[in-house]
């Protein structure tokens, strides 16, 4: 065992800067935030901004979040259908294009989590205050409204600016147990009939929009991501990240409100969130054979999306290494130009042709660029952005992401090193999860932490299963290093 644990907060700086990214902001914005606080924006209604402050809106995020995007409110219809709203935190309203801020964050392009810190696109006076959407506040939104039938089928898109108030500020895991009956109600949920009656709506139709994208071919994938179980500074356990109806509420709005903002954006030129048809579907497709499966010889997402819940039904257990073998070799998503007439290529793992990305502008600076575009057509002006502007913003936003990637996967080696200080030599269960130029990596399967296979790795590929021995960890610099029992 190391003397003494390195520090931990220190490594993630050093590795967001070895990854290209500046994480202090310069003085000019601090200059800015000055100018924010002594002359916020007028947070009233009028002149095209709608007063919704009165309707039910609440927010459901991760525990610890404060950088809140959006809140939700839904409404029965007469018919049966569903008219769900979604409202988003209007960054655009603080952060002037081109201004000090706005520079900042076209450079960075997302906040970056670090498992022992995170490292926010925007000042946290703005993202974890004036323009979160915080319980009992007051926030200028940009609301993404639409219609959900008994089908899951969306139609009536539409989007305007509004006045909204988040009455109830709810988390995932102690209100997905509650929806899913496997728990009490949160207390905030448990006080209030008519809260209750609401989430009970939106759970429903976030249900149905489920089905219909399962039913259209969207793939269902699970990671098996851990979270590190901090004491003060230390790493005593890795936590896996767990789905419930409470993510899949917010997972289902944010996909649907996405698709209604591409498709106000046809007209004009835009940024289109795209994951393209899979280079290696010959090996998704060796994968499936492997259970017995048969997919299609040609690219088809209903077909792998099916086999993908047969076997989640079968083996539930492993079905995060079968779905991270499959994310791989997908390959990442990635930012382009969509002029009009020009279709993008889509969005394979969610089967869908027309997405971007608009609910997260605290967050990522694609859904900004994309709340700017929106805001202009609603106001009768032209793009404030050119097609140039565009591409090379898509092009920086997808090298950003990927960089993002590499920390957080950096910082998760770093944080699953400190976590496997004591377990030297332990065999474990493992997949392939990489075979490049650098190494062949696999993936324990218990805890779900990747690492080198520095011994034995002759003849494997994505997705093959071996037992591994834990022969080396180095904390400092993330290195998990195995050897093939």
């Amino acid at each position: 065992m190391p003397n003494a644990s390195p520090d931990l907060q220190a490594i993630a700086r050093q590795v967001m800067l070895a990854r290209g990214f500046h994480p202090d902001f310069p003085p000019e914005v601090q200059q800015q935030l000055q100018q924010l606080r002594q002359h916020p924006p007028e947070i009233t209604a009028g002149n095209g901004i709608r007063d919704l402050r009165n309707l039910l809106w609440s927010s459901i995020d991760n525990n610890t979040s404060r950088d809140l995007d959006q809140v939700e409110v839904a409404e029965a219809l007469p018919n049966g259908d569903t008219k769900i709203m979604v409202g988003i935190a209007d960054i655009d309203a603080y952060v002037i294009k081109s201004s000090p801020i706005d520079v900042h964050a076209a450079s960075e392009t997302t906040t970056v989590y670090a498992g022992v810190r995170n490292f926010p696109m925007l000042p946290e006076q703005l993202s974890t205050g004036q323009t979160s959407l915080l319980e009992k506040q007051d926030r200028l939104s940009v609301v993404i409204e639409f219609v959900v039938d008994a089908g899951g089928e969306v139609s009536a898109d539409n989007a305007y600016r509004a006045l909204t108030r988040n009455h109830a500020q709810l988390q995932y895991n102690s209100t997905g147990v509650w929806l899913e009956s496997t728990g009490s109600a949160p207390a905030k949920v448990a006080a209030s009939a008519p809260l209750q009656a609401q989430l009970r709506i939106q759970d429903a139709t976030a249900q149905k929009l489920k089905h219909q994208r399962h039913e259209q071919g969207s793939l269902d994938l699970e990671t098996g991501e851990l979270t590190p179980l901090m004491h003060g500074d230390q790493v005593v356990g890795l936590v896996p990240e767990q789905k419930n109806r409470a993510t899949e509420l917010i997972e289902e709005f944010m996909i649907a409100a996405n698709g209604v903002m591409a498709r106000m954006l046809e007209k004009v030129s835009s940024l289109r969130r795209v994951v393209k048809t899979p280079e290696r579907w010959d090996r998704i497709v060796q994968l499936a054979a492997q259970y017995g499966e048969r997919l299609p010889s040609d690219p088809d997402s209903k077909a792998l999306s099916q086999f993908l819940l047969r076997r989640k039904a079968a083996d539930p257990d492993h079905y995060a290494d079968l779905s991270l073998a499959v994310i791989k070799l997908i390959g990442p998503g990635e930012y382009v130009l969509e002029r009009p007439g020009e279709p993008a290529p889509g969005h394979f793992g969610l089967a869908v042709q027309d997405y971007t990305h608009s609910t997260a502008p605290n967050r990522r600076f694609a859904d900004v660029v994309t709340q700017r575009i929106v805001k202009a057509q609603l106001a009768g002006k032209s793009n404030p952005f050119s097609d140039n502007e565009l591409s090379g913003i898509a092009a920086n936003c997808t090298a950003k992401e990927k960089a993002a990637r590499k920390v957080e996967r950096d910082m998760s080696k770093r944080l699953a090193a400190a976590a496997l200080q004591n377990r030297i030599g332990a065999v474990f269960d493992a997949m392939v999860t990489g075979v490049t130029p650098h190494g062949t990596f696999v993936r324990a399967l218990q805890p779900h932490v990747e690492g080198l296979l520095a011994q034995g790795h002759q003849g494997l590929d994505v997705g093959d299963r071996l037992k591994v021995k834990l022969i080396r960890v180095d904390v400092q610099h993330g290195f998990i290093d195995f050897a093939r029992a």
